[in-house]
C-alpha cells in the first residue's frame, strides 16, 4: 500500500516538472515573439497555454486524490501533497505570464511592443527567464538543494533587469510617449515575477525536504 502511494507521489512530481517545462518553453516562444513582433509565434503560446492549464487542474486532481482518508498519509506525505499544490499555483502562474507576455505582442502587431533601445535588456531577461524556468524543472525533479541555491542567485541578475527599465523610462531622452512606458512596464513585471515564481518553485522542493528554512537559507548568503 505504501509503495502504491510512493508511486502515485513520484508520478505527481513528475507531472509538475513536466509542467514546469511546458511553462519554460512558453516564455522561450513569448519572448522571441515579442523581440520579433512574430504574430504566429503569440498565437501560439495562447494556444499551447490550454495544455497547461489542463495539466494544472489534473495534477490538482491527484494531488487531493492522495489526500483521500483511504490512503492514510503520514506527516510527511502531507507536507509533499500540500507542497504540490503550492507548486502547481506557482508553474500556472509562469505559464500565464508568459502568456501575458504573448498577449501584449499580438495586442501591438504588426508594430512592435518594445522601443529598440530596450530590446536588448527584454532578450536577456527571456534569457534569465527560460534558465530559471529550466532550473526549477531540474529541481523539481531531482531535488538538489545546490542547484536551487544557483537559482535564487540568478534571480538577482533578472531584478537588477527590472530595477534598471525603470532608470532607462525616467531618462529625459524617452521619446516613446506613455503607451510604450506602460508596455515596458507591464512586461518587465511579467518576466520579474516569472523568475519569482521559478525560484519558489526550488524554495518549496528544498524546504520539503528539509523542513528548516534556514538550511535553505544558508545555501544562498
Amino acid at each position: 500500500m505504501r509503495t502504491a502511494y510512493h508511486a502515485e507521489l513520484a508520478r505527481l512530481t513528475e507531472h509538475l516538472g513536466e509542467m514546469c517545462g511546458l511553462a519554460g518553453v512558453a516564455m522561450e516562444h513569448a519572448t522571441e515573439a515579442l523581440l520579433e513582433a512574430d504574430l504566429i509565434l503569440a498565437e501560439q503560446v495562447l494556444g499551447d497555454h490550454d495544455k497547461i492549464a489542463a495539466m494544472s487542474t489534473a495534477a490538482e486532481e491527484n494531488a487531493f486524490a492522495l489526500l483521500a482518508p483511504l490512503q492514510a498519509p503520514v506527516a510527511n506525505d502531507l507536507r509533499a501533497i500540500v507542497n504540490a499544490l503550492r507548486v502547481i499555483v506557482d508553474i500556472d502562474r509562469m505559464g500565464a505570464l508568459a502568456l501575458h507576455v504573448a498577449e501584449i505582442t499580438r495586442w501591438r502587431h504588426p508594430q512592435h511592443a518594445l522601443p529598440e533601445e530596450v530590446k536588448g535588456y527584454f532578450a536577456e531577461m527571456g534569457r534569465i527567464a527560460i534558465k530559471l524556468g529550466n532550473g526549477a524543472q531540474e529541481v523539481l525533479l531531482t531535488h538538489d538543494p545546490l542547484r536551487a541555491a544557483r537559482i535564487r542567485r540568478e534571480d538577482d541578475a533578472m531584478d537588477d533587469l527590472h530595477r534598471h527599465l525603470f532608470t532607462v523610462m525616467m531618462d529625459p531622452e524617452w521619446k516613446h510617449g506613455v503607451a510604450a512606458a506602460v508596455d515596458v512596464t507591464l512586461l518587465g513585471r511579467y518576466y520579474e515575477r516569472f523568475a519569482d515564481h521559478a525560484v519558489q518553485v526550488a524554495h518549496r522542493v528544498i524546504f520539503q525536504m528539509t523542513s528548516r528554512i534556514s538550511e535553505y537559507e544558508s545555501m544562498t548568503m
